[in-house]
């Protein structure tokens, strides 16, 4: 195909993504969330239309900055960029357009100006030091052992076995499977020496022969050589004023080094090759237990490959859930919490470097010598957990902390600061109800990580969400929990896809695709579709998708009509649903019947809430009525709409009397809040339900109270501050710039779009 009929190919695809995204979808429905899946696919088909592709969207880019068409600008930002990363061969002129088209992104408002921020500071790199980008995300994607960026990412998909079909799952588990056999770390080290020579040292190269040459070569030959290309891109590239001469000199002398006698290759020079964009470490995984999540992030922190016994993770996961219950037992007697303390005083908890570093006793040293016995760790002083924090913060401000040795002898030095090096891509598959269970999850991760310091120094956390909605759903989970249908079982979908129009066309397109790909029959084609489409799209979603929409979590604590039962606490993010439960006894029958002739069908509740004023004023506002149910919800019908507030709906029972008798009827009571306290007056229970799943439903409930969830971390210095100040009820010191509420940040394209 020449030239000019590949660039008008692209415009027509580029033009028709962008009708996608004005609302008129192609004929075709089957072919939403495909268009820019096909325009990265000529890419790696065929590396020459790379230039062609940025050139149109650079292009586009512009007339949609001149025509205010702000809608057309992140999609188009984010399709040039992937093309950027990819292409191995991109010239100045086009890099320096997309360069200064970013920078103006600077004038307008979030999103627009964070993601132009962002995409420039890596422009600034590739343009120093070509090909950069690419390493970096094949470095970090692989956890390729690299000094100079020694950071590591994974990504986590988890499903819930009882929502999911079985032929969904193991459709997921086999794609996720496939796309990893052929991506050895020999086989990515070999992808960042080519594309680094391509992308610094042009069209010249030698590509076949130097693919030739790596295959030929041993292993350690191969990471030598891999190392040294990195440190040269890593060192131009975080230069302030880096010579690009030197920089491509170095290049040029790896390259002879590499390609050394081999002869040349059959690719003419100037032709350019592909080269592949390995896909993520990607690991799927059936959400079968509570604490499932925090496991598998502590395995990425500390896998097992580096321990010395294969029991030795399992023993120490075991220790973090004894020091928890110590911490809990503790906090029954009194206020208090269980901290990382920097030196335990347990022989056990000694590093493995410290053991090393000391040379092997005799025996009789051994015994001699000062045994330390089990205990319990003393907790740190407030000030020992901020100098914590302040060695967690990877900031330059922040003071270096002494380490007490140990063994004597050996003169105090800081410690290191601790660095996010890890980061943990979760992706929830599903609908609403395992964003509900996600919620519950983080929770509970997040109150572990108060009573003791572990993931969050170290990790950074993304989550992603991939609705899922099949269309005979496990019976289990639904019962008692009514949905209206898969509207209502996809809200948070649905409202990311109202505030970026991007992840409505590529993700949420996959909530009816993935299911009809999944019970497609065996065949070629469907091995190709698979394969390709839906690997690529979750990459593309992990990669590129980093601008967090936050939903504030709320917590419900319970009450029970059995006064010896003790009260419940749950946490909820989308729903809360109550429903009139049917009495047992015969004697509460004939009560409840009597009851609902006198004063009609529902129970007799108590309602006190905070109402939405527009002035932020507290209103507290208390109203008695006859309800057969309310349903709270967290997540708004429209973008607009403030996501820290909850919208209830209580169906309230009037009562009339005229000439033909008593009569009832039922009107929707409508009430905004940040929180509310719900009894039933009566003493007669109701059954409780949390995010539309049945598994989290509570029965014989008699009053509850709903508001949003607290960060644990806030509550423990909340707690430490009013040690010291008992009649301060306004947050002062370090309280005042901490996080008040636990909010579940969810990756989007561009967040919300206002």
């Amino acid at each position: 195909m020449e030239s000019a009929e590949v660039e008008s190919d692209i415009l027509r695809r580029v033009r028709t993504l962008l009708r996608e995204l004005d609302g008129h979808h192609p004929a075709f429905q089957c072919d939403r969330g495909m268009l820019r899946w096909t325009l990265h696919k000529k890419i790696d088909q065929n590396p020459n239309n790379s230039s062609i592709l940025v050139g149109i969207l650079v292009k586009e880019l512009e007339r949609a900055e001149r025509s205010d068409y702000r809608h057309y600008i992140i999609p188009l930002l984010h399709t040039l960029m992937y093309a950027l990363i990819k292409a191995p061969c991109i010239s100045e002129d086009l890099c320096s357009r997309v360069y200064d088209f970013c920078k103006k992104l600077l004038t307008l408002p979030k999103p627009f100006c964070t993601i132009g921020l962002d995409y420039a500071v890596r422009l600034k790199m590739e343009r120093t030091a070509p090909g950069m980008l690419y390493q970096r995300m094949v470095i970090s994607e692989q956890s390729l052992k690299s000094d100079p960026y020694p950071y590591q990412e994974k990504v986590f998909i988890f499903a819930d076995p009882e929502l999911l079909s079985e032929a969904i799952c193991n459709a997921l588990v086999t794609d996720t499977e496939a796309a990893q056999v052929s991506q050895s770390p020999r086989a990515c080290m070999s992808y960042v020496i080519i594309h680094a020579m391509l992308a610094g040292l042009g069209e010249g190269c030698d590509i076949s022969g130097l693919k030739r040459s790596l295959q030929d070569m041993p292993a350690n030959d191969v990471e030598h050589w891999f190392r040294q290309v990195v440190v040269a891109v890593e060192c131009t590239g975080n230069k302030v004023n880096a010579d690009r001469s030197q920089h491509m000199a170095r290049l040029e002398e790896i390259y002879r080094a590499v390609l050394g006698s081999v002869p040349a290759g059959d690719t003419p020079l100037g032709e350019l090759q592909g080269i592949p964009l390995p896909n993520p470490n990607i690991s799927f995984h059936l959400w079968t237990e509570d604490d499932q999540l925090w496991k598998e992030l502590v395995l990425f922190i500390r896998p097992l490959s580096q321990s010395c016994e294969p029991d030795l993770l399992s023993q120490d996961l075991d220790n973090f859930e004894i020091q928890d219950i110590i911490s809990d037992c503790e906090c029954c007697k009194q206020t208090r919490f269980s901290v990382l303390s920097t030196d335990s005083g347990i022989e056990r908890d000694l590093p493995a470097a410290a053991e090393e570093s000391v040379a092997p006793c005799s025996a009789e040293t051994e015994q001699s010598r000062l045994q330390r016995k089990g205990g319990i760790k003393k907790k740190a002083s407030p000030l020992e957990s901020v100098a914590f924090l302040q060695a967690g913060c990877n900031s330059p401000g922040a003071k270096q902390v002494m380490k007490p040795q140990r063994r004597s002898g050996i003169t105090p030095e800081p410690v290191a600061l601790l660095q996010r090096q890890h980061t943990a891509r979760i992706v929830l598959l599903g609908d609403d109800r395992i964003l509900g269970r996600l919620a519950q999850a983080y929770h509970s991760l997040r109150k572990r990580e108060t009573r003791r310091v572990f993931l969050t120094p170290r990790l950074n956390l993304q989550f992603y969400h991939i609705p899922v909605v099949t269309g005979q759903p496990n019976t289990l989970a639904v019962a008692n929990c009514p949905a209206a249908g898969r509207e209502e079982l996809c809200e948070v979908a649905g409202y990311l896809g109202r505030a970026d129009p991007w992840y409505e066309s590529n993700i949420n397109t996959l909530c009816h695709m993935i299911p009809k790909l999944a019970t497609m029959p065996s065949s070629p084609s469907k091995h190709l579709v698979t394969d390709l489409f839906l690997t690529d799209v979750i990459a593309y979603y992990v990669r590129m998708g980093i601008q967090p929409v936050c939903f504030q979590v709320y917590a419900v604590k319970i009450f029970f009509n059995d006064p010896a039962q003790e009260p419940a606490e749950d946490v909820f993010l989308t729903e809360l649903l109550t429903s009139m439960q049917e009495s047992i006894s015969h004697r509460e029958l004939a009560m409840s019947k009597k009851k609902m002739t006198l004063d009609g069908p529902g129970i007799d509740l108590t309602v006190t809430y905070r109402k939405v004023v527009v002035s932020d004023r507290v209103k507290e506002v208390a109203m008695s009525l006859r309800s057969t149910g309310l349903v709270m919800k967290a997540i708004p019908a429209d973008e607009a709409e403030d996501l820290v507030c909850l919208n209830v709906n209580i169906t309230e029972i009037i009562k009339s009397n005229n000439l033909s008798g008593r009569s009832f009827s039922a009107v929707a009571n409508r009430l905004k809040t940040h929180s509310i306290k719900i009894r039933s007056t009566e003493q007669r229970p109701f059954t409780l339900c949390l995010d539309k799943d049945s598994r989290r439903a509570y029965r014989n409930v008699i009053s509850m109270e709903v508001s949003p969830c607290l960060e644990p971390s806030y509550c423990l210095q909340k707690t430490r501050t009013m040690k010291f100040s008992l009649h301060e009820a306004e947050d002062v010191g370090l309280v005042k710039y901490m996080p008040k509420s636990l909010l579940l940040p969810i990756n989007t394209f561009a967040g919300v779009i206002q």
